[in-house]
């Protein structure tokens, strides 16, 4: 099994492996070019995306500068507006649904690392040690808006026609159709999605 099989299998990897770092240095060739771009160049602007992101439908609009780890692992639905200075680290699948808001300064998390440093700190002997890491989905359902500076942690799902409040920390699952905020971020009531689309 490829390091890179294990990462999207949630097992742990090696992130300075060879194809990773290949993956990683790709993406961060593309980003510049996207973060630099004239604002104005708007077919440039969606062929970068189209050669960085797994999928992107019709309509999406990222704006400078984004970043990510590998692009590839990002899925956007249609119609979905990202904000600057959004970081999307895809060490497994990010996936997020149509119409979505995300507001500037969120972070979307997919690698984690064991919590007690003796299992996550692996020492080789020559002085320079490695890390312990795993990782895992990230799925975001149509119709939600995640206010800035939110920060989703990784294996969380969240529901369609979902607010979620600005600077929040989610930490566990969200269900469909609520308002949910704070950090940890908990479900505050429900909003229907007719109640949402009238206002």
């Amino acid at each position: 099994m490829t390091e890179k099989e294990k990462m999207l299998q949630g097992e742990y990897y090696n992130s300075r492996d060879e194809e990773l770092i290949k993956m990683y240095h790709r993406a961060r060739k593309l980003m510049q070019s996207y973060n630099n771009l004239d604002s104005e160049n708007s077919g440039k602007r969606i062929e970068i995306l189209k050669n960085l992101l797994g999928n992107i439908e019709e309509g999406v609009w990222i704006e400078a500068p984004f970043f990510c780890d590998y692009g590839e692992n990002i899925s956007i639905g249609a119609n979905t507006f990202i904000n600057c200075n959004c970081i999307f680290l895809d060490d497994n699948i990010i996936k997020m649904g149509k119409n979505g808001l995300i507001g500037p300064h969120v972070q979307i998390y997919t690698a984690s690392h064991p919590l007690n440093a003796h299992e996550r700190i692996v020492a080789n002997g020559e002085g320079n040690n490695t890390y312990r890491t795993f990782s895992k989905p990230v799925i975001i359902g149509d119709n939600v808006w995640i206010g800035g500076n939110t920060s989703i942690m990784p294996g969380v799902r969240i529901g369609n026609n979902v607010t979620i409040g600005a600077g929040s920390v989610v930490t566990k699952d969200i269900p469909d159709d609520v308002l949910a905020f704070g950090n940890p971020c908990r479900v505050k009531r429900k909003i229907s999605y007719s109640q949402q689309i009238n206002k």
